[in-house]
Order: C-alpha cells, then structure tokens, then sequence
C-alpha cells in the first residue's frame, strides 16, 4: 500500500456504511450493560450536531431552505427556524 494514497468514497457510501454501524450498535448494546446504552443514547446529540452541520453547509453552498427542508421532511420556515444562524444583536 502507498502512503499518502488516499481511496476516495462517494458521500451515500459513507453514509450507508455509518448507518450499517450504528445498525449494529444497538445490537451489540442488547447484550451489554447500561454503561453501554448510555454511551449509544449519547451519540444522539453527535447526530444532531452533524445534522446541523450538514444543513448549514448546503444552505451556505446553495441558499435554498426550501430543498432543506424537503429533504429533512419539514417545511422551509421549520428548516430556517431551526438551523439558521442567529445573529447576535447589537446593544
């Protein structure tokens, strides 16, 4: 193997590939204990922040919430409300 070479994956492999583990992760935690469970529950908020990280790079590359919204299966003014970017405001 050449190092520093790199196998480049298309975005809906890599996605597959993460739902297949995290799939897998609540097998696993079925038979582990609670220690387990909590630290599976945990990684909801992981996915929260990737999701919003995910909607605030499309809406910066192509500044539409309405196909935001579609593919998140919420209206437009949802999307926006709930992952625009809040300004800070001035005193």
């Amino acid at each position: 193997m050449t190092r520093g070479k790199r196998i480049e994956r298309e975005t809906t492999d890599y996605l597959k590939a993460v739902d297949r583990l995290i799939r897998r992760a609540g097998v696993r935690t079925a038979d582990a204990d609670e220690i387990e469970l909590q630290q599976l529950v945990a990684m909801r908020d992981t996915l929260e922040a990737a999701i919003t990280t995910a909607v605030r790079g499309q809406h910066a590359r192509r500044g539409s919430w309405a196909y935001i919204g579609m593919a998140l299966g919420i209206k437009r003014q949802t999307a926006q409300e709930r992952y625009a970017v809040r300004e800070k405001a001035s005193a």
